[in-house]
């Protein structure tokens, strides 16, 4: 399984549509994580993401925020979204393949306000 992870400085990135880099770990069929490394996502945005991923035969993608939009791209993908996560990447996807994370109901609407450094989500609108 390809699993990608929003990502900045070893955190989970909390604003999907502006991730600048994936985390990207490669399981086993026992869910040992045989390969990891961190690509940029060469300044695209939003809409071409879930073409990346997609790219790199991501199956699952994990992050804090992101739209119903790019949740429906993905899905359109066949990528499974784990959001509303926080934390350290690598401790965040030992939590997914220890079965210890859910898919949430998340939605971000950035749209009525920007998100700074620090955001989690469930603030300002995000659910």
């Amino acid at each position: 399984m390809k699993i990608a992870v929003t990502y900045e400085n070893g955190m989970v990135f909390q604003h999907f549509g502006k991730s600048e880099a994936f985390k990207y770990y490669e399981t086993d069929e026992w869910g040992d994580i045989v390969a990891a490394e961190v690509k940029s996502t060469d300044g695209q945005g939003h809409g071409a993401l879930a073409e990346i991923l997609k790219e790199n035969g991501v199956d699952v993608l994990i992050c804090g925020g992101i739209g119903q939009g790019a949740q429906d791209a993905l899905a359109e993908n066949g990528i499974e979204v784990y959001a509303g996560n926080a934390g350290a990447a690598d401790g965040v996807l030992l939590a997914f393949l220890a079965g210890k994370i859910e898919k949430q109901d998340v939605k971000c609407d950035h749209h009525d306000h920007e998100h700074g450094e620090g955001h989690a989500c469930g603030e300002h609108g995000c659910k």
